[in-house]
C-alpha cells in the first residue's frame, strides 16, 4: 500500500472518529462539520494529497453533506482577500524575475557589520522587512539562497536561516498583506460587517511587538557566534531598466497604500479598495510601460494553491457560522468568561500558538475566529481585540517545521535539526505569547476600544 494511500485512510478515519465522537452532543450537520475540517487538516498535515487538490474539497463534500449549498461555498473562493493577495503574488513574481530582491537584500545587509552577529541581526531584519510587503513565504524563499552561501559554517548556516524563517514570520505582521491569517481576519470582520483595521493603524499597533520580536531573535542566535568577517554576496550592480520601474512601481503602491487610510471614504466612493489596488499593482507588470511579466511564461508561477487555501478557509469560517457550530463551540469557551480579559488574552494566546505548531495556521485561524468572535458576542468582549491576538498569535509558532511556510522553507534548507529548531521555538513561542498579551492588553485595547 503506498504511502499517500496510507496517509489518506488515516485522515479519513480520524475524521469518522472524530464524527462518532461529536455526534451526541452536536446535531448531524455540525459533527459532519467537524469531521470534514478535521478530514482537511490531517490532509494538510500529513500531506496525502496535494494542497491544491485538498483546499478544493469543501466545494464537494460541504455541498455532499449537507454543510453548505454549492453557491454558498463556492462564492468564498472569489473573496475580495484572495484578489489582494492575488496581486501581492504577481508582484513577488515580479521581483524574483528581475533580481531586485538581491539589490534590496544588499542594501539592507550592507547597514549592518559583515560579522556573524551583524549577519545573524540584517538578515532577520530584511526578512522581516521584506515580509511587509510580499508574503512571508516569498520573503524566505528569496532569501535563503543568499543565506546558504554566506557561509561555510554548518553552525553559521543553521542560525542565517532560523533568522530568515524567524524574521519572516515576524515581520508578516507589519500589514494586512503580509501573511494569509491577515487577510482571514480581514475577510472575517468584513463578513460579520465589523469596523476594518485601516493600513496605518495596522502597522501603528503592530510594530512595537514586531521590534522586540526582532530584537529578541536577533540577539538569541547570536549567542555564542565569533566575529567571523564574511563577504556579502556578489559585487554590486547598476539596477536595471526593468529594476528601476518595478522599484517605482512599488514604491508608489507603498505610498497608496499608507494614504489609504485617510482618503478611504473618498477612495472607496470610486470603488477603489486594497485589494483592487493590489491587483490593479500586480496587472500593470503585464503592460506598457512595464512589461515585466508575460502570462504564457509566468502564470505557471502565481500559487494557484495558496489561494485555494484561503478560499477553503473562508468557506470553513462561513460554515461554522452558517451551522452554529461556532456558537456550539463558544458556549464551552464561555465557561471561562469569569476570568478577567488579561487571562482569557493568554488562553487564546497560548491555545493559537501551541495548536499552530501541528496545523496550518491558515486553517487553524479560519476555524478559531468565528468562535472567537461568538464567545465575544455572548460575552461582551472586544471582539476585535480577540481576534487580533488571535491572529497574531497564528503567525508566531516557531518549534516545528508544519507551523508556518518560513518554518517549512528553512528545515527545507537541510541545516536545521528538528530538535534544534524546536528548542529555540519553545522559548520564541513563550517570549511571543508574553509580548503579544502585554501589548494587546496595554496598547491596542485602549486604542481598538
Amino acid at each position: 500500500m503506498g504511502g499517500s494511500t496510507v496517509k489518506i485512510l488515516w485522515a479519513v478515519g480520524t475524521a469518522l472518529l472524530l464524527y462518532a465522537l461529536v455526534l451526541p452532543i452536536l446535531s448531524p450537520v455540525q459533527a459532519a462539520l467537524a469531521g470534514v475540517v478535521t478530514l482537511l487538516v490531517v490532509l494538510w498535515t500529513n500531506e496525502g494529497l496535494p494542497l491544491g487538490v485538498v483546499s478544493l474539497l469543501p466545494i464537494v463534500l460541504f455541498p455532499a453533506l449537507h454543510i453548505l449549498p454549492t453557491k454558498m461555498t463556492t462564492v468564498n473562493y472569489a473573496h475580495p482577500i484572495i484578489y489582494l493577495f492575488l496581486g501581492g503574488f504577481m508582484l513577488a513574481i515580479a521581483v524574483e524575475k528581475s533580481g531586485l530582491h538581491i539589490w534590496i537584500a544588499r542594501k539592507m545587509l550592507g547597514i549592518f557589520p559583515a560579522t556573524g552577529r551583524g549577519i545573524i541581526i540584517s538578515l532577520a531584519v530584511t526578512s522581516g522587512v521584506m515580509s511587509s510587503i510580499l508574503s512571508n513565504t516569498t520573503t524566505a524563499l528569496l532569501l535563503m539562497t543568499i543565506a546558504l552561501f554566506l557561509s561555510d559554517d554548518p553552525r553559521l548556516k543553521m542560525r542565517f536561516t532560523l533568522a530568515i524563517a524567524y524574521g519572516a514570520s515576524i515581520g508578516g505582521i507589519l500589514t494586512p498583506i503580509g501573511t494569509p491569517p491577515n487577510l482571514i481576519l480581514l475577510g472575517v470582520m468584513e463578513e460579520h460587517g465589523m469596523a476594518m483595521i485601516p493600513f496605518v493603524q495596522w502597522m501603528w499597533m503592530v510594530a512595537p511587538l514586531a521590534l522586540v520580536m526582532i530584537v529578541v531573535i536577533s540577539v538569541v542566535l547570536a549567542v555564542g557566534i565569533k566575529d567571523v568577517r564574511l563577504a556579502l554576496p556578489e559585487e554590486e550592480k547598476p539596477l536595471s531598466g526593468d529594476q528601476k520601474k518595478l522599484l517605482a512601481l512599488l514604491g508608489g503602491l507603498v505610498v497608496l497604500l499608507l494614504v489609504n487610510a485617510p482618503i478611504r471614504p473618498w477612495w472607496e466612493g470610486l470603488g477603489m479598495s486594497e485589494p483592487v489596488i493590489l491587483l490593479s499593482a500586480g496587472l500593470l507588470l503585464f503592460a506598457p510601460p512595464f512589461n515585466l511579466l508575460i502570462w504564457q511564461e509566468d502564470k505557471a508561477k502565481i500559487p494557484y494553491r495558496i489561494m485555494f487555501l484561503f478560499g477553503a478557509g473562508f468557506a470553513i469560517a462561513k460554515a461554522f457560522s452558517e451551522t452554529g457550530l461556532a456558537g456550539r463551540v463558544a458556549e464551552f469557551l464561555v465557561d471561562y468568561s469569569y476570568l478577567t480579559p488579561l487571562y482569557l488574552m493568554l488562553i487564546v494566546a497560548a491555545l493559537i500558538t501551541f495548536t499552530t505548531e501541528i496545523t496550518s495556521n491558515t486553517a487553524l485561524i479560519s476555524i478559531m475566529l468565528p468562535v472567537i468572535y461568538a464567545v465575544a458576542q455572548q460575552t461582551g468582549l472586544d471582539a476585535t481585540l480577540f481576534m487580533m491576538v488571535a491572529t497574531i498569535c497564528s503567525s508566531y509558532a516557531f518549534m516545528l517545521p508544519i507551523a508556518t511556510p518560513p518554518n517549512a522553507i528553512a528545515m527545507s534548507s537541510g541545516v536545521i535539526p528538528i530538535r534544534t529548531m524546536a528548542l529555540y521555538g519553545l522559548l520564541f513561542n513563550l517570549v511571543g505569547i508574553i509580548l503579544i498579551v502585554l501589548i494587546a492588553y496595554l496598547f491596542w485595547r485602549p486604542v481598538l476600544g
